[in-house]
């Protein structure tokens, strides 16, 4: 599998986490039954469980009249899987988890999804 797809896997599994506040390792065996699990995947999806509230934390200090809660889960959790890319995993260049990000807004948010998703993450970086 590669990083983008691995991914949009860590997508959909942290949002189910979100929505349904399951346990992260429950729920990559939950879709380790119909997708192989590879270790980016599992880092991904442990890290951003593990380190969530920290991540919110940064994201929500780059937010203006916004908090972190009133942002739609799928842009949250897009928004929390590029920081944790960015501040933990250093063998991926900034511009490629933007990049990333941005795609997945793209693909899986609202029209403005990724330009929003864009702004936070540039706030972040700066």
């Amino acid at each position: 599998m590669n990083r983008h797809k691995a991914r949009e896997k860590a997508l959909q599994i942290l949002f189910q986490l979100d929505i349904n506040e399951l346990d992260p390792i429950k729920a990559m065996e939950d879709i380790a039954e119909t997708t192989a699990i590879d270790s980016f995947l599992e880092t991904v999806v442990k890290g951003v469980s593990t380190y969530k509230q920290e991540l919110d934390d940064t994201i929500n200090t780059t937010l203006e009249n916004w908090s972190i809660d009133r942002i739609a889960s799928v842009e949250k959790t897009i928004l929390r899987i590029a920081t944790y890319e960015i501040k933990y995993l250093e063998d991926i260049p900034v511009g490629v988890s933007i990049n990333e990000a941005i795609e997945l807004a793209n693909s899986y948010g609202d029209e403005k999804s990724g330009k929003f998703v864009n702004g936070v993450l540039s706030k972040i970086i700066s």
